[in-house]
Order: structure tokens, then C-alpha cells, then sequence
């Protein structure tokens, strides 16, 4: 059974302003987290709760909801200092 996919507002902002390219790899890997949520690779943040996966430059921050079957997209960004601040 699959997770339903949801975007936080924010993330959705970054999506947008990326080449098309860009867009496809990263579109590519959000829609697989729908099957594997956990895919080989992907690392647990500290004691956030959040989960991240790496495509290149890019980072993707998102939460699995288990009992909901939803995997939250919180954050798509290039990776640098900021990344994971105020997540």
C-alpha cells in the first residue's frame, strides 16, 4: 500500500522556481517516497522526527506519518548552511 504524498506550502514555493531538469529529478524522487518512504540512502535528522533524502545538490526534508500513511514534504532546497535551520 503507498503513502499519500502531501507539500508544505513552502516546499511547493521551492519546486517552483527550479530548472526544469532540477524539477524532474526531484519530482522523480518525491513521487518514489509514495512506495518507500525509507529508501536506501536516506538519513533520520537528530531528534527531529524528519527525514532526508539527497538528489544531487538538492536536499529533500519531509515526515512519515506511519499510522496515516502520508509522508509530509517539508523542505526542497540546495544544500547549504541553512538548510536544516528552523525545520
Amino acid at each position: 500500500m503507498s503513502y499519500e504524498i502531501r507539500l508544505k506550502g513552502a516546499a511547493r514555493r521551492q519546486l517552483d522556481v527550479l530548472s526544469e531538469r532540477d524539477y524532474q529529478k526531484v519530482a522523480g524522487v518525491i513521487s518514489g517516497l509514495a512506495q518507500n518512504p525509507r529508501p536506501p540512502k536516506v538519513k533520520k535528522l537528530s531528534d527531529s522526527g524528519l527525514w532526508r533524502v539527497r538528489i544531487g545538490h538538492f536536499r529533500v526534508v519531509y515526515a512519515i506519518d506511519d499510522a496515516a500513511r502520508l509522508v509530509n514534504i517539508v523542505r526542497v532546497a540546495r544544500r547549504k548552511e541553512d538548510t536544516y535551520r528552523r525545520l
